[in-house]
């Protein structure tokens, strides 16, 4: 599996969660997950989660840590696992970037508990494409103007936020290639 960190800012709308994103913003073909810094307001006509929609949820925040992956398949639940393991990541990474940070995973949220109160430090979303599926995860880096109560990276004393997400792609793809590997030494049981 492929991964990049894309330098340049990008301002994530919604629609960067599509087929080829990927390919035509760095040339990487097959599956892959890159990494980009950038403010998110997500417009409604990309919103891909039901129950954002339903509720007319805002997703914003001035400036996130993204990432997008993409998988050539058309396994949702498995892309949901793929999404899960990645939030999973994020967590472990930052516990061992802050070790006494009490940090909550609730499903594909991430929450930082100051003073009894739960903050939002994520967002993330899995879906399909006619040819794939998608995962896109967000981490504030800054909290100001949030829609709910939030945090960020620069709040946790995470202040490079490139290094942050440079070590989350390396660790998702080696669970990814390991897991791939691991399909190719086991024998069938009958």
């Amino acid at each position: 599996m492929q991964t990049k960190f894309i330098n340049k800012k990008i301002n994530y709308d919604g629609s960067q969660l599509s087929s080829h994103w990927i390919f035509e913003n760095t040339g990487i073909t097959g599956d892959a997950a890159v990494a980009f810094t950038g403010g998110c307001d997500v417009n409604p006509a990309f919103m891909v989660d039901l129950e954002d929609l339903s509720t007319h949820s805002s997703i914003y925040s001035p400036e996130m840590l993204h990432f997008i992956a993409e998988f050539f398949d058309h396994d949702l639940e498995k892309c949901i696992l793929k999404q899960r393991l990645f939030i999973c990541i994020i967590e472990e990474l930052i516990k061992e970037y802050r070790k006494n940070l009490d940090i909550q995973r609730d499903g594909d949220d991430l929450y930082i508990v100051k003073k009894g109160k739960r903050l939002k430090l994520t967002v993330s979303i899995a879906t399909v494409s006619p040819v794939s599926t998608l995962i896109h995860a967000g981490i504030n880096i800054i909290s100001d103007k949030v829609p709910v109560p939030a945090c960020g990276l620069k709040e946790i004393m995470i202040r490079d936020s490139k290094k942050f997400g440079l070590d989350v792609l390396k660790r998702f793809s080696k669970e990814m290639i390991g897991a791939a590997y691991a399909r190719t030494k086991v024998k069938p049981v009958r």
